[in-house]
């Protein structure tokens, strides 16, 4: 019975997952919305470029694949900071608590972005009236993942996403579900899936939109009337995620992970990339990778998308105590984000 449930939910999210394999649209770049939905605030899988889809653990799974969440000891508590896009004034703050149930996991993450104070301007003042605004993005997640045998884990996080000013808002919902695959004789191999970013439409709402404009029908009373512009509402960056890596060990202390990840965008080029991982007996971690995207080119840096290029990072695991399974982890990890300044 648990190998039936086992392979339908397998094939059920492979079944979702190559209805977008193709989805890569150049085309259609900058129709999406939310893209915030597309960074990662966590240091540690930030260093691999966000392409460990088959081995991410923990409250980082929420943010790839849900499907590892659940591959956790008992608690867990994550806090992150981002600079993005680094001269921007862009700050990313993300938490995040996972639970150990049985041989599944709960978990809540939130990520918030700090995008400054930002001049108000009008017609009649582009250069600034004196004010400032700041946007606000959240989003928050809930999810559940479950591992069967230790060999597949299955997991489903639902999501909501609010962006809003002063006077204006737009909220959505998204599912993410993913899956992985564990085997050979130390667990060396693992494969997953994950489809992200499925959900409703957002359109942007409130006195923002509205425009304060004479009454047309009235000559002697001069007095104004409210007109709402209708927002074309817009998607969520849905996005599918295949990755595999392979542990290789020198000894027990010493384990260099090798790792591949296909990236299917829905509304932009697809990307394919590589990294490493070398792991000290538990307490030290280095890594690097390196992405790209198809249809790439040389010649126009400007068209470059920033979420590509070289990665990498570096870990601390120090135990709380002599021989305990509780430890303090500090990650740092850096992105080349040409034209800007990582």
């Amino acid at each position: 019975m648990k190998l039936y449930i086992q392979k339908t939910l397998l094939l059920a999210i492979l079944a979702l997952g190559f209805q977008q394999v193709f989805a890569g649209n150049p085309d259609r770049q900058g129709e999406a919305g939310a893209g915030q939905l597309l960074l990662n605030p966590w240091a540690r899988s930030a260093g691999l470029h966000t392409m460990n889809t088959s081995m991410i653990s923990g409250i980082e799974a929420m943010r790839l694949n849900v499907a590892g969440l659940s591959r956790i000891g008992k608690s867990e508590f994550a806090f992150g900071h981002t600079r993005y896009l680094d001269g921007a004034d862009i700050g990313i703050n993300s938490f995040g608590f996972a639970q150990r149930m049985g041989n599944g996991a709960l978990g809540v993450s939130i990520m918030a972005m700090d995008m400054g104070d930002i001049a108000v301007t009008t017609e009649d003042q582009p250069e600034g009236t004196g004010a400032t605004f700041s946007p606000s993005l959240v989003n928050l997640g809930i999810a559940y993942s479950h591992t069967f045998e230790n060999k597949v884990s299955v997991g489903i996080l639902f999501r909501g996403v609010s962006e809003s000013t002063a006077d204006l808002n737009a909220f959505a919902f998204a599912v993410d579900a993913g899956v992985q695959y564990v085997t050979g004789p130390k667990d060396n191999f693992k494969f997953g899936i994950s489809l992200r970013n499925i959900g409703t439409k957002m359109n942007f709402q409130g006195q923002g939109i509205a425009d304060q404009l004479p009454n047309p029908q009235n000559d002697v009373f001069n007095y104004n009337l409210s007109y709402f512009a209708r927002a074309q509402a817009y998607d969520l960056p849905s996005v599918l995620n295949i990755g595999m890596s392979y542990d290789f060990y020198a000894t027990e202390r010493h384990r260099i992970t090798v790792l591949g990840n296909f990236t299917a965008n829905s509304f932009s080029e697809d990307q394919i990339g590589g990294g490493l991982e070398y792991n000290f007996n538990k307490l030290f971690s280095l890594r690097a990778a390196y992405k790209v995207d198809f249809g790439a080119t040389n010649d126009d840096t400007l068209g470059d998308n920033v979420e590509t290029g070289l990665s990498a990072g570096f870990s601390f695991d120090v135990p709380l105590k002599k021989d305990s399974e509780n430890r303090l982890g500090i990650d740092y990890s850096y992105r080349d984000t040409q034209p800007f300044d990582g």
